[in-house]
């Protein structure tokens, strides 16, 4: 009898320990990098996903924040998101052509009419299956977060799509962005944000694609003359982390963690529409620039002219997801 009570107590002890081992190894650590400052919407999302993890998730999950670079930089984070060196990124969608090809849906040119669009798109289930579409490849998207409607500013007016013709214009590397300035006959050269004011200002290039807050945050108005309001594009982010990480965390945990993502991802989106709104009035106030708003006769001149760039990467697209974001449209037309 006193041989097998000794046992069921061992028995018991090993039971609890094992119950309690997971608990002593200390709470899960998220590691997130990013590649800007804290004072933007995407630094700041940061900074909110980790108060509000740390506050709903005490003792159970810890967040670390790596701003500016500091920890990864643009040519090396996806690699380290698929090796689990880092859990949670939230890269430019330009930046995911190697893994797959349907976000470049994102950059077509005029294929949007506004934000609310893109808002009907990202949140219908196209649009949800694209952050699911490079699973295979270590990496899963868990929200879109805004940076913003791009502009097109040169050193010319920008009325209609012939304005365009001979000019120079930086771009991200893409080769949609590439085929839409060389439909209106101008040339691309692709570099890096940091390079653009001095580029403008020397006349490497004479104009550029951006929104209104990457405008104003870099002073590219100053460079110049004339941005036209096309709203012809998106730029926005991804937040993603690696499946293998995310899927084999404990139920409960990951339910809560995204629905702080989606609190968060409303957060960003928000300030960053506030923030483009804010700065172009800066911009227009500063006197700098002269700002042009396209007629709807003139933007569907636009739309028609980019058409063809359109049909020049649907396969790569799909065709399912190109006539998915077109029906965003037709709805925000009536």
């Amino acid at each position: 009898m006193r041989t097998s009570f000794f046992v069921l107590a061992l028995c018991a002890l090993a039971t609890v320990g094992a119950q309690a081992a997971p608990q002593a190894a200390g709470p899960i650590v998220i590691k997130f990098a990013h590649v800007v400052a804290d004072n933007t919407p995407k630094g700041q999302g940061a900074l909110l996903f980790k108060q509000l993890v740390e506050e709903r998730l005490p003792g159970k999950v810890e967040v670390e924040v790596h701003a500016n670079s500091s920890l990864y930089g643009d040519a090396d984070e996806l690699e380290a998101l698929r090796r689990n060196e880092v859990q949670l990124l939230a890269p430019s969608l330009a930046k995911f052509g190697q893994y797959t090809k349907q976000l470049q849906v994102f950059d077509l040119p005029f294929l949007f009419d506004d934000l609310d669009a893109v808002n009907r798109f990202q949140k219908r289930a196209k649009g949800r299956q694209l952050l699911r579409s490079m699973e295979a490849h270590g990496i899963v998207g868990l929200a879109y977060w805004h940076n913003g409607m791009k502009q097109l500013s040169a050193s010319r007016a920008l009325l209609l799509p012939s304005d365009a013709a001979g000019l120079s214009f930086r771009i991200q590397p893409s080769a949609v962005l590439d085929a839409q300035f060389q439909r209106l006959g101008a040339r691309t050269r692709a570099m890096a944000f940091t390079e653009v004011f001095e580029a403008l200002r020397s006349g490497q290039v004479q104009g550029a694609e951006n929104p209104w807050s990457n405008i104003y945050s870099k002073q590219l108005h100053r460079v110049q003359p004339f941005i036209s309001e096309t709203n012809h594009g998106v730029l926005d982010y991804m937040l993603v982390s690696n499946p293998r990480f995310w899927y084999a965390l404990p139920h409960s945990i990951r339910v809560e963690l995204e629905a702080i993502v989606d609190e968060v991802s409303y957060s960003v989106n928000r300030q960053a529409e506030a923030d483009n709104r804010a700065d172009r009035q800066r911009i227009e106030a500063s006197g700098s620039s002269q700002l042009i708003s396209l007629t709807a006769e003139q933007r569907e001149a636009w739309r028609n002219a980019m058409r063809p760039v359109w049909q020049q990467f649907e396969a790569q697209i799909g065709a399912d997801v190109l006539q998915a974001a077109e029906a965003v449209n037709r709805k925000s037309r009536r």
